[in-house]
């Protein structure tokens, strides 16, 4: 079997399809995501490291390729992101000036963040290396959201979408795993990658006063859990290849009620949401992690039938919770309902917590067993 490695790859990988430009645009000024050998040479000195020269395998299952693709669609979206909070903070951009980011040192922040999307930029190469190796097209970039219009917000996101990746990430090294042959031994690349996602989160959460480490054990993730978190944050018909390409399931989309509906109604549960265009709410307020959430269904003209709110967290079992004061919009096809959320009562995690509307009401296995009920989500919870 013929053996070829990420650094061989890198640039042989086929040129992204042209888009209409977006911010950022692509290719970038460095060249990514098809660099020359001298530009692809300065990133990695600027990521601190080189691509991996180990063999890559050349048969994977469908599955893993599929997660392979959302995995590359990630990447490529830290990088666009990093590449965009890089620029603001560096011209000064409204809510990233000195004020914004003080007392951080500006000139020890731009160097951290530079880093950060170099690395960013590697994995992405690395990500489509595999995906070549394996007779599948490389993923191009698409257009972006980025819902943050401050530095505090944008670290806030950063470690929201990282902390996604950490319970993404092994879900690859265990598909790369049960393939077996020259796939597992890319378990342990992959790893690498995962270190390197959880060094940055530390560096997120540090930033925002936080401990290093939200807990012993994160949170667990699927392919098509963050394939249908990742998609309310690409643009609509931006990417060059359709999403429905990657081979995940799409599901429906549900969302937390109104702010201010749940401020004046539903103020059992102290969370907030920072941007209003977020799809998910933070808890600031130790004292107040329990109680119930409201969500939202548009287009949703009965109440689900043999069906929960499955929350996941931690390494624990699913935890699923039956839908009451279930609620119908007169005039338009949406409903609002009402869910306990059992955080101290089921031993949930600090960090990431993870909610899907799934048939059935349980018991489920794992994420993998929830990913194959899901109907809507996910709505994702961060507890401080």
């Amino acid at each position: 079997m013929r053996l070829i490695t990420v650094f061989a790859f890198a640039a042989a990988i086929v040129a992204a399809p042209a888009i209409d430009p977006g911010i950022p645009r692509f290719p970038l000024p460095d060249g990514f995501p098809t660099p020359n050998p001298d530009q692809l040479a300065e990133i990695q000195r600027l990521a601190g490291g080189t691509l991996p020269n180990q063999p890559l395998p050349t048969n994977l299952s469908q599955d893993a390729i599929a997660t392979l693709k959302l995995l590359a669609h990630n990447e490529l979206y830290e990088v666009a992101f990093f590449t965009e909070l890089l620029n603001n903070i560096t011209t000064a951009a409204p809510g990233y000036r000195a004020n914004d980011t003080a007392p951080l040192d500006r000139l020890l922040l731009v160097r951290q963040i530079e880093a950060i999307k170099n690395q960013e930029e590697l994995h992405a190469i690395a990500a489509n290396a595999f995906l070549v190796s394996a007779k599948q097209d490389p993923i191009a970039p698409c257009q972006y959201t980025f819902p943050a219009s401050n530095f505090q917000n944008a670290i806030l996101f950063a470690q929201v979408f990282t902390d996604l990746a950490l319970g993404t990430i092994p879900a690859v090294q265990l598909l790369f795993a049960r393939d077996g042959g020259p796939a597992s031994r890319n378990v342990i690349t992959l790893g690498s990658i995962l270190g390197s996602e959880a060094q940055q989160d530390g560096f997120f959460r540090s930033t925002q006063r936080k401990n290093p480490s939200a807990a012993p054990f994160l949170t667990g993730s699927t392919g098509a859990i963050a394939f249908n978190a990742l998609r309310k944050l690409i643009v609509k018909d931006s990417c060059p290849q359709p999403l429905s390409s990657i081979g995940l399931p799409e599901w429906g989309d549900l969302d937390f009620f109104s702010a201010q509906l749940f401020i004046n109604n539903y103020i059992d549960s102290e969370l907030a949401i920072p941007e209003p265009s977020w799809p998910f709410w933070i808890s600031s307020n130790p004292q107040k992690k329990n109680g119930t959430l409201p969500f939202f269904v548009a287009g949703l003209s009965a109440a689900p039938n043999e069906s929960s709110i499955v929350y996941l967290s931690g390494q624990n079992k699913p935890v699923a919770v039956p839908i009451t004061k279930f609620l119908q919009s007169p005039g338009d096809a949406s409903a609002t309902f009402r869910v306990e959320f059992p955080f101290e009562k089921r031993g949930f995690a600090n960090g990431l917590t993870i909610a899907i509307l799934a048939r059935g009401l349980g018991p489920f296995a794992d994420a993998e067993a929830v990913s194959a009920a899901a109907q809507l989500g996910p709505v994702v919870i961060e507890i401080h």
